[in-house]
């Protein structure tokens, strides 16, 4: 798995497409005046910002652990797709704006075919940036690289919606049809907006790993169960790439010190090399003891109480 530092190049990747289609999609809203096509420009605008995000996240949560932060800083993902759902938001609420007036007084647009052909062109190199992205986000566990990349997919569907509103202006004649386009749009960037925002607020309140690796770990550790070995309190949560698991492992308290750390070894082995990137802890309790069964809440209550 790639280091943080290395997957700044596919941010930059998206910043370089960003100002690319910014300005051919500009430029076919100025040749046409189709607000359909002026909110697909505006919204390649937040992609621009949110690349810009991700680039400096992708970049702090490269660091290595300090004695501030001894888990890492591979949260700070998280910090750039949240903001990029809040600009999402805020790009829909500026199309609204922009297309209620032209839906009360609608205006005839102008050089469709020119402005068709450049806004295409801009969707082309949206798809071929988001497909790399979206590879790369899931191959490398990055939620920034996977929020660009979702983000411009929606850029490239939005895009494919306003290219056909256009079109079908030009056939009917029916103005009010490009604002209303633009209004759907601007509804559907809402929804990923919030989405995203969602997504990244959950991840901030330590989230446990998805349910494919949770299974994956339920068999890891049902192969070393039984009668002699039990487990409790078994934990998980994430943090950009990095995962952390702890649990408790109750063994026969006749079991030797080493005999014991010889089986949370191997458990912890196979656990990091099933789900890489893993830090697994594990606690060692004696299975007779009445106190080992005490503590699977998150706060053992103290002797006193």
């Amino acid at each position: 798995m790639a280091q943080p530092a290395s997957l700044a190049r596919f941010a930059w990747l998206s910043i370089a497409t960003a100002l690319a289609t910014i300005a051919l999609k500009t430029a076919a809203w100025l040749m046409t005046g189709s607000v359909g096509l002026l909110s697909d420009a505006m919204e390649s605008l937040v992609n621009l910002v949110a690349a810009a995000l991700a680039l400096v996240m992708l970049s702090v949560s490269a660091r290595p652990p300090d004695e501030d932060h001894a888990y890492g800083h591979t949260k700070a993902e998280y910090f750039a797709s949240g903001a990029e759902g809040m600009l999402i938001v805020l790009a829909a609420l500026a199309i609204g704006w922009t297309s209620v007036p032209r839906l009360i007084a609608p205006r005839p647009l102008e050089q469709v075919g020119l402005g068709l052909a450049v806004s295409t062109v801009a969707s082309l190199l949206n798809l071929a940036t988001a497909r790399i992205l979206l590879s790369a986000g899931r191959r490398h566990r990055s939620i920034a690289l996977e929020a660009d990349a979702h983000h411009l997919m929606t850029d490239v569907w939005t895009s494919a919606g306003v290219l056909v509103a256009v079109g079908a202006v030009a056939l009917t004649g029916w103005q009010r049809l490009d604002p209303i386009i633009a209004l759907l749009v601007a509804a559907n960037i809402v929804r990923i907006g919030v989405s995203l925002v969602h997504r990244s607020g959950q991840a901030l309140l330590d989230v446990a790993w998805p349910r494919s690796e949770q299974e994956l770990l339920r068999s890891i550790l049902s192969r070393f169960g039984g009668p002699a070995v039990q487990f409790h309190a078994i934990r998980t949560r994430q943090a950009g790439a990095r995962r952390f698991v702890s649990m408790h492992v109750l063994v026969p308290g006749d079991w030797t010190i080493a005999r014991g750390h010889d089986l949370v070894e191997r458990i912890e082995s196979e656990i990091r090399a099933a789900i890489p990137h893993s830090a697994v802890e594990t606690h060692l309790e004696p299975i007779e003891d009445p106190a080992s069964w005490e503590d699977q809440d998150l706060d053992r209550p103290s002797e006193a109480s």
